[in-house]
């Protein structure tokens, strides 16, 4: 990894989570990596945090770099790809984390054969947690596929997906910790509303999150055996899980992740439209 140098163009949620984990994980040094934006608060803060090189010049950002990513909203992606295209690295690997923006696209915009990945990692990436999907454009070799995942994991797991499956994978994990947090606020208010105080009611509510989430993980075992570890013969956990049954909570969950899914569906189809458009 000592050969990488990585350009991340914007210092966002998503672009400074990803080089904070790859300096906390010591995948990277600073030295190997240089961030670009246009606001300058948000380099400052970057460089107080992780010690890379900061700069407000897309263009000095990817000059010499062999990774670059693009972290940038996919409303002004087609423009940063028209700046960069002619400083960009031939064989530079080109990371997308745009939500919506179809490898085939930036792959017109660059020219030529970029090497393109396409990302959607969520929030969580923030801690070094984050689920994240990926999926390979035309022209991505298997050792820069493995190149992009190890990259990613910095920030928590990694998959591999068929791009067709992204805006399902926007739906499930994308907004997931939207569901978790929602989650642990309900059941914080449910300990409140029993007597517990806030603090020890939030407190009991994220660790059992962690917990669950962990043994699942841990154990490889579906989530349907381990719910049957909890729910003796008359007990309490059964008696909660017939209530959450009557008001359909698995299926509120589920039509969440359908919804949220066609949204991102729909929020794709500009740019699928002008993707179209320039094929033609």
């Amino acid at each position: 990894m000592k050969k990488i140098r990585l350009a991340c163009l914007g210092t966002g949620n998503m672009g400074s989570a990803l080089i904070k984990g790859l300096v906390r994980s010591k995948m990277l040094a600073p030295s190997q990596l240089v961030a670009a934006d246009p606001v300058n608060e948000k380099l400052e803060e970057l460089f107080r945090e992780s010690r890379v090189k900061t700069t407000r010049s897309n263009l000095d950002a990817v000059r010499g770099a062999n990774v670059v990513v693009l972290a940038v909203k996919p409303q002004i992606l087609d423009k940063v790809l028209t700046e960069i295209r002619d400083t960009v690295a031939e064989k530079a690997l080109i990371l997308s984390v745009a939500a919506g923006f179809p490898t085939a696209l930036i792959e017109e915009i660059l020219g030529g054969k970029p090497h393109v990945v396409r990302a959607m990692p969520n929030i969580a990436a923030i801690v070094g947690r984050a689920a994240t999907a990926i999926c390979l454009g035309a022209h991505v070799s298997r050792a820069q596929a493995k190149l992009a995942q190890k990259l990613f994991e910095s920030c928590g797991t990694v998959v591999e997906v068929d791009e067709g499956l992204m805006d399902a994978v926007t739906g499930l994990s994308g907004s997931g910790p939207m569901y978790v947090f929602i989650i642990i606020e309900a059941l914080s208010d449910a300990g409140v509303r029993v007597g517990l105080s806030r603090k020890i009611a939030t407190q009991l509510a994220v660790q059992t999150v962690l917990g669950s989430a962990q043994m699942v993980q841990e154990t490889g075992q579906h989530p349907i055996f381990l719910k049957d570890m909890v729910t003796s013969p008359g007990g309490t956990a059964i008696n909660a899980l017939y209530s959450m049954e009557k008001t359909g909570l698995r299926a509120v969950l589920m039509d969440a992740v359908a919804v949220a899914t066609r949204r991102s569906q729909e929020l794709g189809r500009p740019f699928e439209r002008k993707n179209g458009e320039s094929a033609s």
